[in-house]
């Protein structure tokens, strides 16, 4: 009799709290709810914190708020000029409305997924590899514009995207190299060219400069023998300029 009394209070207890177990709900910060009621998609998002949910009648739905890192795999693309290349990217996204993200579409991080690499491939196959190599930030922006347009009836916002690396065919790389040694080659012969043209104008002043006072002319030739025998050179041989010798005459 005892038993049975024992058994007739713990089997109520244990199913009220296998009941509340299942029926309490808590969700963090970064977290949000969508419950389904029978099917029927309840008006507000739950979370963060405590709630209760009515069981084996609400489903809840678990969202998470924070920012996802989606790392694009390698794409074959040809750029405009056709050129094949190996592109990847990095997409972070987040959601900003949890129930559009569930009930919009059947797998939000899939989709987005997907969108990128067809993105990728179709906006890159509009550029030429000069572009793409030089103005990545022009076309990580570009990718972002369309991504998140695009993803916006999906409660999903695009933050960044980044190109990540551009893999070029070995005789691309070969042909890239010899055209930046060429180019070096051209800016050391300008700046050779330059520099010589600057000392010619220097020297061409100096000597307008010097023919106007003779006297300069025998100065800078005497400091010229003095800087020559500043060396302990055994034996000089040097011309003496006919001014010179005019000016010692007068």
């Amino acid at each position: 009799m005892l038993t049975s009394t024992i058994v007739t209070v713990l089997v109520p207890a244990l199913i009220l709290i296998v009941v509340l177990a299942s029926a309490i709900r808590v969700l963090p910060e970064y977290e949000r709810g969508v419950v389904f009621r029978l099917g029927r998609l309840r008006p507000t998002d739950y979370g963060p914190g405590l709630f209760l949910l009515i069981p084996l009648v609400d489903r809840l739905v678990r969202v998470s708020l924070r920012t996802v890192v989606h790392d694009v795999p390698p794409q074959d693309v040809i750029s405009k000029d056709n050129v094949s290349l190996e592109v990847n990217a990095v997409v972070y996204f987040r959601v900003i409305n949890p129930r559009s993200a569930i009930v919009d579409v059947e797998n939000y991080k899939y989709a987005t997924s997907q969108l990128a690499q067809t993105t990728l491939r179709s906006v890159l196959g509009q550029v030429e590899l000069d572009e793409l190599l030089s103005s990545r930030d022009k076309i990580n922006h570009r990718l972002q514009s369309i991504l998140d347009q695009q993803t916006d009836s999906w409660g999903i916002k695009i933050a960044a995207v980044e190109v990540k690396h551009v893999d070029l065919p070995p005789e691309m790389q070969r042909a890239m190299a010899k055209q930046a040694e060429a180019e070096r080659e051209k800016r050391a012969k300008i700046i050779h060219a330059q520099g010589e043209q600057q000392a010619a104008e220097n020297l061409a002043r100096a000597a307008r400069e010097l023919s106007r006072e003779p006297t300069s002319m025998q100065l800078r030739y005497l400091q010229a023998l003095t800087e020559i025998a500043a060396e302990k050179n055994s034996t000089l041989i040097f011309p003496l300029p006919v001014e010179l010798l005019r000016a010692f005459i007068k």
